[in-house]
């Protein structure tokens, strides 16, 4: 489990491809502090297992349902990352509870300078958008946000300068692929106000005819 608040950026420095899967080698430091081999870091948002680490990086093994659903397939070496360890029972819960499992990629279609905030407008699917509400959280490469605004296919979120300088956002440019995680607790509650379908009946030998004969 994460919180959304970025621990610092790293770097790729390296990708292996496989067939369906790859290996990622990326440079950090505030990360690496307290590492242990299996322990969970988001990357970009997305939730990776430690596999291997040194003083100045460490790898982490890509399924191919995540290079699938998530925008790390498009990570090139030198690429930077937000990083993020795993929430600790003992800290201060900053930001919203992230899972780091990525709903969908979206697409930033609009930046715009506004003061001191800078406006990032994402485009993004349908299924992700029936989550994302006014004033509600969601989180982008791993970055815990509020949104601002919704419509029909995409939202709108407005970041302070610090935010956006002690992350990858100021990377992004317009279409740019990010990775979108919506507020986990919408989903569980859709869910259980969803009706449980009911178990198919079971055959019965109950018949008019087996009535009939046993006289009624």
């Amino acid at each position: 489990m994460f919180t959304g608040i970025v621990e610092e950026v790293g770097v790729l420095k390296s990708i292996r491809r496989g067939t369906h899967s790859a290996v990622l080698e990326i440079q950090a430091s505030v990360v690496l502090e307290d590492i242990h081999l299996g322990d969970s870091i988001a990357v970009n948002g997305v939730c990776l297992t430690a596999t291997s680490f040194s003083s100045t990086h460490f790898t982490a093994d890509v399924m191919h349902e995540t290079l699938n659903r998530s925008s790390l397939a498009s990570l090139r070496p030198g690429s930077r990352v937000n990083l993020e360890r795993a929430m600790a029972a003992n800290g201060r819960f900053g930001g919203h509870i992230v899972a780091g499992h990525v709903d969908g990629v979206g697409q930033v279609r609009k930046i715009q300078q506004d003061d001191n905030a800078i406006w990032y407008t994402i485009g993004a699917d349908p299924q992700v958008l029936r989550y994302v509400v006014e004033k509600g959280s969601i989180t982008i490469d791993g970055i815990s946000l509020t949104v601002a605004a919704v419509t029909k296919d995409s939202f709108s979120i407005s970041a302070i300068p610090h935010t956006v300088a002690v992350t990858v956002l100021k990377d992004r440019k317009v279409g740019d692929a990010v990775n979108l995680e919506t507020d986990i607790i919408g989903k569980y509650v859709e869910k259980l106000l969803t009706p449980a379908e009911e178990p198919a009946a079971a055959p019965t030998r109950i018949t008019k005819e087996f009535l009939t004969r046993c006289g009624f």
